[in-house]
């Protein structure tokens, strides 16, 4: 769609780059207001998203519990609370909820615990600070949250322990040290690149610095990686819509009436799943890929 703008009814002309809106605002199509325009990876479409949760139980058939609308643009985390609230409401919240990276967080990981009751299992999202990846950066042990003080690593307390919000609205605390300690420091470049030096760190709150640490020490677990893999049966689900039953095409227009043609498309899933299973038919495991039946494979002379 040409980016135009109308000067006062005097002229139409091409928008600069600086006067295109966030694709949050920006209308994707004149025939859809309700449309976004998204990238993920290689794939481009203008349109909304779709977020599907089913249960895993292997007693039972997987169901589709919750579908989730969205406008293309939308983030994966922002539908975490509001598919959560919307188990609650009809009494089907698990006890454990296995997600993708895009839909984990730390505060997500507190509000899962503490107000649904559910343990969020989900990679998160690495560290990508300098500083750890030379093992320069600060651990757990570093913070004393009683006292509101870090240490670096040449033993000195931090002089400043301030609540502040990121540029994600996220509520943080910047930590600083002072600027006396950091220009005597015999190894500042270990710490910070700022001239001239001196060390601030930003954390999360206390409860969800603590539940972000302790999600990504259990990620290092073999337990983890076996609960983990029970994730990927929700990527023959997302295939099964998309290829068998057209979850990928809005034959509506607004998000409204496209959520509607989800919900009708996920409860003819479940429906047929339902009599799949009535009628004796086990579940598929997963088949592995060309190449590892390759590797499978017994050799021969």
């Amino acid at each position: 769609m040409p980016h135009v703008v109308v000067e006062a009814g005097v002229r139409v002309r091409w928008r600069e780059s600086g006067e295109i809106p966030p694709t949050a605002l920006f209308v994707g199509s004149p025939y859809d207001p309700d449309a976004r325009y998204a990238k993920k990876r290689t794939t481009r479409w203008t349109g909304y998203k779709v977020h599907l949760t089913e249960t895993c139980d292997d007693e039972r058939p997987n169901l589709i519990t919750a579908v989730a609308t969205t406008a293309a643009s939308a983030s994966d985390d922002s539908v975490t609370s509001s598919i959560h609230a919307s188990l609650e409401e009809r009494d089907l919240l698990p006890a454990m909820h296995i997600a993708d990276t895009g839909f984990v967080n730390a505060p997500l990981l507190v509000e899962a615990r503490e107000r649904y009751g559910i343990d969020l299992i989900g990679p998160t999202r690495g560290d990508n600070q300098w500083q750890l990846k030379e093992g320069a950066g600060f651990a757990a042990r570093d913070f004393d949250w009683d006292r509101e003080q870090a240490t670096c690593p040449e033993g000195k307390t931090s002089s400043n322990w301030t609540p502040a919000v990121d540029r994600r609205k996220n509520e943080v605390v910047k930590i600083k040290f002072a600027a006396a300690d950091c220009g005597v420091c015999p190894s500042p470049v270990r710490c910070t690149r700022s001239l001239p030096p001196r060390r601030t760190v930003t954390v999360r709150h206390r409860a969800e610095h603590e539940a972000l640490q302790a999600g990504r020490q259990r990620e290092r677990t073999a337990e983890f990686a076996a609960e983990y893999a029970r994730r990927a049966g929700v990527e023959g689900t997302i295939a099964q819509g998309t290829r068998s039953h057209g979850l990928r095409r809005s034959r509506y227009v607004g998000l409204a009436k496209t959520h509607l043609q989800h919900l009708m498309t996920v409860t003819a899933m479940n429906v047929v799943r339902r009599l799949r299973w009535l009628a004796g038919e086990v579940k598929a495991e997963t088949r592995p890929s060309a190449f590892a039946q390759l590797c499978l494979a017994p050799s021969t002379a």
